[in-house]
């Protein structure tokens, strides 16, 4: 038969050490595992940060170049007769006024991207160019230099770009804007949205 003392040792002898520091004496303070997470939270936003800076780089200033080759005939680009050409062959109406405007979204887009200025529409406008690129160069297969993986990329990283945001690195961060009008996912998915719309009107007028 058990001893009654046995019982008693059962139950006020715990099963494990008891809690020692804040958590023992301050119940529902963090401890060690937690002010190791709170310290390790600003150096993955910081590299957070710094990858979408280098994406934003590397899109936006590519993007810029194309433009300038299509505006002024930079980088070896036709300027504005080549490329009005080039969207008359590719059967875009007022082709004159569809190389103005493409050469303007690429190269003022562009820019906005690199900058992290008003992103959520900068990405809009290098989406929406990029959707065009896709359609004309569609049915050329999957790999460069014929196929599309090229404008497939850019396109995505322009997506991507937009439904982040910029990061903290970026200008939009110096705008004094109020709460509801810093980046949202809502922002980023709203602007895709208007960039497929312009994209898919000037897809439908295109012969």
């Amino acid at each position: 038969m058990p001893s009654p003392h046995a019982a008693q040792d059962a139950r006020t002898t715990p099963d494990s050490p008891p809690a020692t520091g804040p958590a023992a004496r301050f119940p529902g303070a963090p401890g060690p595992a937690d002010a190791a997470t709170a310290q390790s939270a600003p150096a993955a936003r910081s590299a957070h940060d710094a990858g979408l800076l280098l994406l934003r780089l590397a899109l936006g200033l590519t993007m810029a170049a194309h433009g300038s080759q299509k505006l002024f005939g930079w980088f070896d680009g036709g300027g504005l007769a080549g490329t009005e050409q080039f969207f008359q062959s590719a059967g875009y109406p007022a082709a004159g006024v569809m190389a103005v405007v493409a050469g303007l979204t690429e190269t003022l887009g562009g820019l906005g991207l690199a900058l992290g200025l008003l992103t959520p529409l900068a990405g809009a406008a290098v989406f929406g160019t990029l959707l065009n690129a896709l359609a004309v160069k569609w049915g050329g297969g999957f790999f460069a230099p014929e196929g599309v993986e090229y404008e497939l990329l850019l396109t995505l990283a322009a997506a991507a770009l937009t439904l982040a945001g910029p990061g903290r690195l970026a200008a939009d961060s110096a705008l004094p804007l109020p709460a509801p009008w810093r980046h949202r996912l809502s922002h980023g998915a709203a602007a895709l949205v208007l960039g497929a719309v312009v994209a898919g009107v000037l897809l439908l007028v295109r012969s």
